[in-house]
């Protein structure tokens, strides 16, 4: 049984007007901002910083003087950069929950709790876009009693949205319920890569729309993995174990606390050496993004090999997560332009990522022309965050079909399943 809803439905757009009017009142309420309000002020003005340079690349010189404010004065609020960055991830937590509580509550018929969350989570979404970024990519850096503390509560918002979804769909298993939320979840975050906007109303309406599909996909029914041989090559070169070895530490903890005696004791060489073979940190990350991209572009060649349009889409996206399942510098690489990296190098790969999202909206959009382009890109990159969410959530990546799972997803999201 489906779930028998349609972002046309007026719950929905409730949910979005109800959460857009709060936030325009919020916003009125913001320019005229008296000195008990500074804290928020100022977390506001971090928040920007950070999601344009990346947590490391912020001290707090350049929040004061972005803020128009002295050092102290910004003490007097936060006790270091890493607090300003726990208030701001943990207040948009924060109204992930509330609206969480709100749709789901006794006062929204049962029937309609559904479209009214999901409209509320699209306009959080659209007008607060630098939470989402800094809660996917800066999390890492804040204390891990945080990082614990949000992970613990993200369970229990999932838990509520997948009973909530049971409800509307009791045929699904409570883990296939909980699947289909995560990539609902990854929707919303998807605003995050990316610059390109519509309308807001039409923005949240698009993302509702996506979060629906997702929500009512038809998982594919388990089967059989294909059996394939391990190929020997013989032993790596010492470079290759280093950039192996680099890739595995850099998935784990991250590029900025991983050090180069550390990737060389993995490796099993002495630190310095590991400079013979790439001179700095950010060279090895330039060579993990050059990897990945390659492996992702013989991929795309192989999957246009296809009769139309619709089956060329359906075949990338395919590829495209089994790229990302098997390819661990994939997965590392999308951080590459929040590293120290030369600019030169940093452009380069920037192009070719932008130039693979191209050939899935030219696709797209020869598939279904009824999509404006810009709403085209919107979908795509949904798509694609999705793929890049679930495959780095060990609590579904382990789903014995989960490879034809994350397919059938995108598949959704673009709508050719």
């Amino acid at each position: 049984m489906a779930i028998n809803i349609s972002p046309d439905n007026p719950m929905v757009s409730m949910g979005c007007s109800c959460a857009m009017s709060r936030y325009r009142s919020l916003t009125m309420t913001e320019r005229s901002l008296r000195p008990r309000d500074r804290k928020a002020q100022l977390a506001a003005v971090a928040a920007e910083l950070f999601r344009a340079r990346g947590f490391p690349g912020v001290g707090i010189k350049d929040i004061a003087d972005a803020a128009g404010v002295t050092g102290p004065a910004l003490y007097r609020h936060f006790a270091d950069k890493q607090a300003i960055l726990a208030y701001v991830v943990l207040t948009g937590f924060e109204e992930l929950e509330e609206a969480t509580a709100e749709a789901l509550s006794d006062s929204v018929p049962l029937a309609d709790q559904l479209e009214y969350l999901l409209g509320l989570l699209a306009t959080q979404a659209v007008e607060r876009r630098e939470i989402a970024a800094l809660w996917r990519w800066e999390g890492r850096h804040l204390p891990k009693e945080d990082q614990r503390e949000i992970a613990r509560r993200s369970l229990l918002t999932l838990a509520a949205w997948s009973k909530a979804l049971l409800a509307r769909r009791p045929e699904l298993t409570a883990e296939d319920a909980e699947l289909l939320c995560w990539a609902a979840l990854s929707v919303f975050g998807s605003v995050s890569v990316h610059h390109t906007s519509v309308a807001r109303r039409r923005f949240a309406a698009l993302l509702v729309d996506l979060a629906l599909g997702v929500l009512n996909a038809t998982l594919p029914p388990p089967a059989s993995p294909p059996s394939v041989p391990a190929l020997s090559l013989g032993t790596p070169s010492r470079r290759e174990q280093v950039l192996a070895e680099a890739t595995s530490l850099f998935a784990h903890r991250g590029f900025h606390d991983v050090s180069m005696e550390e990737i060389g004791a993995a490796a099993g060489i002495a630190g310095p050496s590991v400079y013979r073979h790439f001179p700095s940190k950010a060279a090895l990350m330039v060579a993990i993004g050059h990897r990945a991209a390659d492996r992702l572009a013989l991929a795309a060649e192989r999957a246009l090999q296809a009769p139309d349009e619709r089956s060329a889409l359906r075949r990338l996206a395919a590829s495209y997560v089994h790229t990302i399942l098997h390819t661990p510098e994939l997965l590392v690489s999308f951080s590459a332009d929040r590293v120290t990296m030369p600019d030169r190098d940093k452009a380069d790969l920037l192009r070719v990522q932008r130039d693979y999202v191209a050939q899935w909206v030219r696709l797209l959009s020869a598939v279904r022309p009824e999509l404006p382009a810009r709403e085209a890109k919107i979908t795509v990159h949904a798509a694609l965050t999705i793929a890049n969410d679930l495959a780095r959530t060990r609590r579904v990546a382990s789903r014995p079909n989960f490879e034809a799972e994350l397919t059938t997803l995108l598949h959704t999201a673009l709508g050719v399943a």
